[in-house]
C-alpha cells in the first residue's frame, strides 16, 4: 500500500508541477550547448510566403463582423493573403454577412457535418504555402501572421502555434481559474518550444505547411491537435509563438467552462488512442517524452490517481500512519474543502479569489474523468458545440 500511495503521488506531482521543473532543466542545459532556437531568425523577411487564413465558422451572426474587421486589418502583404470563410451547416445570416465583403471567399453549405469536415473542404480550395486556421469568436493581434510566418525560414518548422489569451472581466469571476491555467500553459508551451517542439496546436489559432496536411477523420474532436501533431509524426517541429495570439472572452458560466473541458477530454482519450506511435521514446526520443509528460498523464491516469491517492491515504492514517500522512491528509482535505466551498459558492453566486484555483483544478481533473466516460459511451459528436462566452 505504501509504494503504491508514493508513486502515484509522484505522478501526480510530476504532471502538473514536476515536469515544468524538469522541462526548465532540459531547456537551460539546451540553451548553454546549442544556443536559443530563434537566435538565428531574421525579422526583415523579403520574401513572404503565399498564405490562406481559413475561418470556420457555425451560427457565428453575433461575432461575424468583428471577425471581418479584425481579419481585414492584418498587416501582411496583400498580395500574399487569402481569406476563406467556411460556414457549413449555418442557420442564421453568418453566410450572407460575410458575402458582403468581396475580399473574403464564403464556401457554404446546408449540410453540417461538423467543423474538421468543413475545414476538409476549405482545403481543397487552398493553394498556397502555408495555411492559418483561426477560430471566429477571437481577436488576432495585427502583427500575427507575420509573426507566425518568419518561423517558416527554418525548413524543419512544419507548424506554428498562436497562443490563446483569455479575456477576465471580473476579478471575481470564478471563471479567472481559466485565465490563471492557460498562463500555466503557456509557460509551458514555450518551454516545450524551446527544447524541441510543442505538444499539439490550439485551434484558436495555428498554422501549417500545406503540403503537411493530413486530414484527419472525420468523427474526430480534437482536429486541431491530431493535424499538429501527425506533422510532429513525421518529424517536424512544432513551434510556439506568443507573439501571435488570439484573444477571447472566458467562457459565459464554470457550467460552459465545464461543457467545453468536457469535450476536450473526451478529444484528448480519442486522440491518444489515435496516435499510438508516438508513445514510442525509442522513435521520437524528446517528443513521446514532452507528449507523454504534457498530455497523456493529465488526459489519462491523473484524475484517477488522486482519487486513490486521497483513499489510500485515509487508509493509511486509520492504520496507524502518522507524521508525513496525517499532514499529506489534511492539506488534501484542506485543499478539496476549498473546491467544495467554491462550488458551493458559485452556485449561490459568491465568488472568492481564493478558491479560484482548487474549484478549477478539480473541475479540471472532473472534466477528464466525464470526457473519458462520454468518450467510451459514444456520447460525444465531432459536429460543433460551442460554449457560450461572455
Amino acid at each position: 500500500m505504501y509504494p503504491l500511495f508514493w508513486i502515484s503521488l509522484f505522478i501526480i506531482f510530476y504532471a502538473f508541477i514536476g515536469y515544468g521543473i524538469v522541462l526548465y532543466i532540459f531547456m537551460r542545459i539546451r540553451i548553454a550547448i546549442k544556443g536559443r532556437r530563434n537566435k538565428g531568425l531574421s525579422e526583415a523577411v523579403t520574401e513572404w510566403p503565399t498564405v490562406t487564413l481559413i475561418v470556420a465558422a457555425y451560427n457565428e451572426a453575433a461575432y461575424i463582423e468583428e471577425k471581418i474587421a479584425n481579419t481585414l486589418q492584418l498587416d501582411y502583404p496583400a498580395d500574399k493573403i487569402q481569406f476563406l470563410f467556411v460556414t457549413d451547416g449555418s442557420t442564421d445570416e453568418t453566410p450572407a454577412m460575410i458575402a458582403k465583403h468581396s475580399q473574403i471567399t464564403l464556401m457554404h453549405q446546408p449540410a453540417r457535418n461538423g467543423k474538421i469536415a468543413a475545414v476538409h473542404r476549405a482545403m481543397q480550395q487552398v493553394t498556397t504555402e502555408i495555411v492559418v486556421f483561426t477560430d471566429a469568436n477571437t481577436a488576432l493581434n495585427k502583427q500575427a501572421i507575420k509573426k507566425i510566418c518568419r518561423h517558416y525560414q527554418d525548413a524543419r518548422v512544419g507548424a506554428v502555434s498562436g497562443e490563446k489569451r483569455v479575456q477576465i472581466d471580473e476579478v471575481s469571476d470564478a471563471t479567472a481559474g481559466e485565465g490563471v491555467y492557460w498562463k500555466y500553459e503557456s509557460k509551458l508551451k514555450a518551454w516545450d518550444s524551446e527544447l524541441y517542439s510543442v505538444v499539439g496546436a490550439a485551434g484558436e489559432l495555428f498554422s501549417v505547411k500545406t503540403a503537411l496536411y493530413e486530414p484527419v477523420p472525420s468523427d474526430s474532436i480534437l482536429d486541431d491537435f491530431m493535424i499538429s501533431l501527425l506533422i510532429a509524426q513525421k518529424g517536424y517541429r512544432i513551434v510556439y509563438e506568443p507573439d501571435a495570439y488570439a484573444s477571447e472572452s472566458s467562457s459565459a458560466s464554470i457550467e460552459e467552462e465545464l461543457k467545453r473541458k468536457v469535450r476536450i477530454s473526451a478529444g484528448g482519450i480519442q486522440s491518444i488512442s489515435r496516435l499510438t506511435a508516438l508513445l514510442n521514446p525509442f522513435k521520437f526520443p524528446v517528443l513521446s517524452f514532452q507528449y507523454i509528460s504534457h498530455r497523456v498523464l493529465r488526459w489519462t491516469v491523473v484524475p484517477f490517481l488522486m482519487l486513490l491517492v486521497f483513499l489510500l491515504n485515509i487508509a493509511l492514517v486509520a492504520m496507524g500512519a502518522t507524521g508525513i500522512y496525517l499532514l499529506l491528509l489534511v492539506l488534501q482535505v484542506l485543499f478539496y474543502g476549498a473546491a467544495l466551498l467554491g462550488w458551493i459558492l458559485e452556485k449561490k453566486q459568491l465568488r472568492m479569489k481564493l478558491l479560484f484555483i482548487p474549484f478549477y483544478f478539480c473541475m479540471m481533473n472532473y472534466a477528464v474523468i466525464a470526457g473519458i466516460r462520454r468518450y467510451y459511451s459514444g456520447n460525444q459528436s465531432a459536429a460543433w458545440e460551442k460554449a457560450k462566452r461572455k
